[in-house]
């Protein structure tokens, strides 16, 4: 499956417009693959833009991993236009992974 932020795909030319398709990932940003962080590498600045890096990675790769499900069950072969949007819980170390586009059915222009 192709995805892009752009609205075309150079090479390519969109056949159908199936839809807009979302998706959301949450979680917390210190647990990364089921591992929290400990209390005492939470005073640690590296460790701590570690696992708050590798946390939203992951919550990234899941929301793209949903996003891609949905085009799928719409019968598309990309996803054009994509945006990303990253928000924290207020008062909370949990972040919400929103993942936007169209779900498109292209083919080569050859």
């Amino acid at each position: 499956m192709v995805l892009t932020t752009t609205n075309s795909i150079e090479g390519f030319r969109i056949l159908e417009y199936q839809g807009i398709v979302t998706g959301i990932s949450y979680g917390s940003s210190y647990s990364y693959n089921g591992t929290k962080m400990s209390f005492k590498d939470m005073f640690s600045t590296k460790k701590y833009y570690e696992a708050y890096s590798l946390g939203l990675a992951s919550l990234k790769e899941e929301a793209f991993q949903k996003l891609k499900k949905n085009a799928k069950a719409l019968n598309a072969n990309a996803i054009v236009g994509i945006k990303i949007d990253i928000e924290t819980v207020s008062n909370s170390a949990v972040l919400v992974v929103s993942v936007t586009g169209t779900a498109v059915y292209v083919a080569t222009d050859k």
